[in-house]
């Protein structure tokens, strides 16, 4: 039962949460500044309660979520590693906080500095010979690497309006190749999970503009043939694109610009550990080849003799994709993560998500088994196919029932080459005690679906409200409260 009541139902009239000193500027009417036609008629109705009140509900409130800060988040494909409170911290000094971007560039080398150390050390990373900053998220990555992708073949005066994307890629490679008016053909997978070689040779002609690949895939797999799948897209004059999603298997590992990648996009509230979802923002760069450079976005940050300097003389670029430089609070807190660990600690965040999800594939595999056989990457993919068959229990209800163990489910239903899919990726930061506490969960529910199916329809059970009504919930959202006569 949910025992918290909406603060509008808190509200008694005359209550106040703070007390406003008095203003030392002249009043004037407010119609002298803004249009009468513009302003509100009626009061805001906003809730009227004490400081006490007010502090208790949303403290209540913060205690019923879930977060990486409070509990076990293996949602996969998103790598929702802990965020190291000493980059916050970093982050927040007044140095960082108190710049303004309409500065001259002279006033603040010293997060120039930074942005330029950051996207050097992004190259050595990927293998990519310059890096942007200034996508604002990883969908956003996507669609500035497509809009170079279209500049570099229309200053070439080639028509290309294909792009190729696994079944196994991430979705919103579609949507991002849509919107920079591409054509979408999907590239099918092999029995072992990859891209089927031969239904690529079959796609492949002198209209595809690139092949947006997500190594490792969203079925948690390297793409063992990604020298093939180079060769192949290169020999008709396209374009090979990695989506960095899932780079944390790869770091200090190997390098896409080694394995034949043109461009690349990096999540670095992914990888690089800087706050995922509620605690974003989120920060997506680019990284190209040679030939990609002339059409970065502007400015790029460059140095010389006197300094840096922002370079927005780049008659190539596809122009500005966001405000100012990027979000600089994340690029910071990116470049704090990167210095701490250095080239030896990058390579042993790769290897131990690799041996996290491992091991959670190997101990879960009898009960929920994987389609794909073999050793994953950061990530791995179980099914509850037999779940569903045997006893009609779903991914959704399994999903359900682990928010009763105080853990947060794992991606379910994707990739959606994967009937009732559970999509799990641990990242490096969980300690062997809490992976178990993971498979203990998993496993109880594996007993109580033998033994009590039905039960689950119901999970959870200990949430102030079990389950709602979700696609009522999507078509019809309340977002607006109305007080009851």
């Amino acid at each position: 039962m949910n025992d918290e009541k909406l603060i509008f139902e808190k509200s008694k009239k005359g209550r106040k949460a703070v007390s406003l000193s008095g203003v030392d500027v002249e009043r004037k009417d407010i119609e002298k500044f803004i249009p009468s036609s513009s302003l509100r008629k009626t009061p805001l109705g906003l809730p009227e309660v004490t400081e006490p009140d007010l502090v208790r509900h949303f403290v209540r409130l913060s205690q019923k979520n879930m977060c990486v800060d409070t509990n076990f988040y293996p949602l996969g494909s998103c790598t929702m590693k802990y965020n190291p409170k000493v980059n916050e911290t970093l982050a927040s000094l007044p140095e960082f906080c108190n710049l303004h971007p309409y500065q001259p560039t002279s006033t603040f080398q010293g997060i120039l500095h930074i942005l330029y150390e950051t996207g050097k050390m992004l190259e050595e990373i990927s293998g990519m010979d310059k890096v942007s900053l200034q996508p604002a998220a990883g969908a956003h990555g996507e669609l500035t690497s497509m809009l170079m992708i279209r500049a570099f073949f229309e200053d070439k005066k080639e028509k290309r309006d294909k792009i190729l994307i696994p079944d196994s890629a991430h979705g919103t490679n579609p949507a991002s190749s849509s919107l920079a008016g591409f054509k979408v053909i999907k590239i099918n997978s092999n029995q072992e999970g990859e891209v089927d070689l031969n239904h690529l040779y079959k796609n492949v002609d002198d209209e595809v503009a690139c092949i947006m690949l997500t190594v490792p895939n969203t079925l948690g797999l390297f793409e063992r043939n990604i020298p093939d799948i180079s060769r192949i897209i290169h020999s008709k004059g396209g374009l090979v694109y990695l989506d960095g999603a899932n780079l944390n298997a790869l770091v200090g590992i190997t390098r896409p610009g080694d394995f034949g990648v043109d461009i690349m996009h990096f999540n670095l509230h992914k990888t690089f550990s800087t706050p995922h979802g509620g605690g974003g923002p989120g920060s997506g760069p680019v990284g190209v080849k040679e030939k990609l450079i002339p059409y970065l976005p502007v400015p790029t940050i460059e140095k010389n003799e006197s300094g840096y300097y922002l370079d927005y003389q780049r008659p190539k670029s596809i122009g500005k994709v966001r405000s100012f430089y990027g979000n600089i609070e994340v690029v910071v807190k990116a470049f704090c993560y990167l210095k701490i660990l250095g080239k030896d600690g990058l390579k042993e965040v790769s290897k131990n998500a690799i041996l996290a999800a491992n091991y959670i594939r190997k101990k879960l595999e009898n009960h929920y088994p994987s389609p794909y056989k073999g050793i994953c990457m950061h990530e791995c993919v179980l099914s509850a196919k037999n779940k569903r068959e045997e006893k009609g229990v779903r991914a959704l209800d399994i999903a359900k029932r682990l928010i009763d163990f105080n853990i947060h489910p794992p991606t379910i239903y994707f990739p959606l080459i994967v009937e009732e899919a559970l999509m799990i990726e641990p990242t490096e930061t969980e300690s062997k005690e809490t992976l178990d506490a993971f498979i203990d969960a998993l496993l109880q529910i594996a007993k109580e679906i033998e033994e009590n199916p039905s039960s689950l329809k119901e999970a959870p059970h200990f949430t102030p409200v079990s389950r709602i009504d979700e696609i009522k919930a999507n078509r019809f959202p309340r977002v607006k409260w109305e007080k009851k006569m």
